[in-house]
């Protein structure tokens, strides 16, 4: 049985955020939220909470136990972007592009 959370429009860009969700994958709930937990990146708190979550949405199912339960899958998907316009030289503009993410998490018993 699975266990899933999603984040949706979460404002860090998707390549910082897959760097923190490639060292959780594969690991069992409770050695992925202890490394997240020491973590100095802005991702790790985000991820974790996101673990954290989906480990109540397999506490309301009975037929999950729990304390077996570890990280199948973390993928990071790219949403949807702020558009900005920095000046540059010359009356020039260039855009900037201010990217979010789209974090799932699918926890399953081993």
């Amino acid at each position: 049985m699975e266990a899933k959370a999603i984040a949706k429009n979460i404002r860090i860009s998707p390549q910082k955020a897959r760097l923190v969700a490639d060292l959780v994958r594969g690991n069992d709930v409770e050695s992925a939220i202890n490394k997240l937990r020491f973590m100095p990146k802005k991702a790790a708190r985000i991820i974790r909470k996101l673990i954290e979550s989906a480990v109540a949405n397999a506490n309301q199912n009975e037929a999950i136990d729990v304390d077996t339960l570890y990280v199948k899958t973390v993928f990071v998907d790219g949403g949807p972007m702020l558009k900005r316009i920095r000046p540059r030289a010359m009356g020039r503009a260039s855009r900037i592009l201010k990217r979010s993410s789209i974090i799932t998490v699918v926890l399953d018993e081993a």
